[in-house]
């Protein structure tokens, strides 16, 4: 699920402090990247069997390379995902995500897209 019109998606800005912020608010990149892409994730658990929740914020370079650490990043509309054991996660429409995941979702977006503010280029 799309979370849509919260702003993050307007932060065009330096791989580096994108990093040390996605961090402070437990946004993990781990190996989620390449050379023209960057993933965070935040991992929501679940009291259901099985599941857990993301927040994913995935970005592309507009210049420069992810992996010499020297991109400068586009963010990009956030989602909300569930992940189904094993198979993988889900962003569909079509999956019913209770209505305060989704608020808690987008409280934590909306908190990043604060702080990122400061650094937008």
């Amino acid at each position: 699920m799309k979370l849509e019109n919260l702003g993050i998606e307007e932060h065009i800005m330096d791989l580096k402090p994108l990093d040390h912020i996605m961090g402070k608010h437990a946004f993990i990149r781990a190996g989620q990247w390449d050379y023209e892409r960057v993933t965070y994730d935040y991992k929501i658990g679940s009291n259901e069997k099985n599941i857990t929740y993301y927040v994913r914020i995935q970005g592309f370079a507009t210049e420069g390379d992810v992996d010499r650490g020297d991109a400068v990043i586009q963010l990009k509309t956030p989602l909300l995902g569930k992940h189904y054991y094993p198979h993988g996660i889900e962003y569909g429409e079509e999956e019913n995500f209770p209505e305060n995941l989704v608020e808690r979702a987008k409280n934590l977006v909306s908190r990043v897209n604060d702080e990122l503010k400061q650094y937008t280029k």
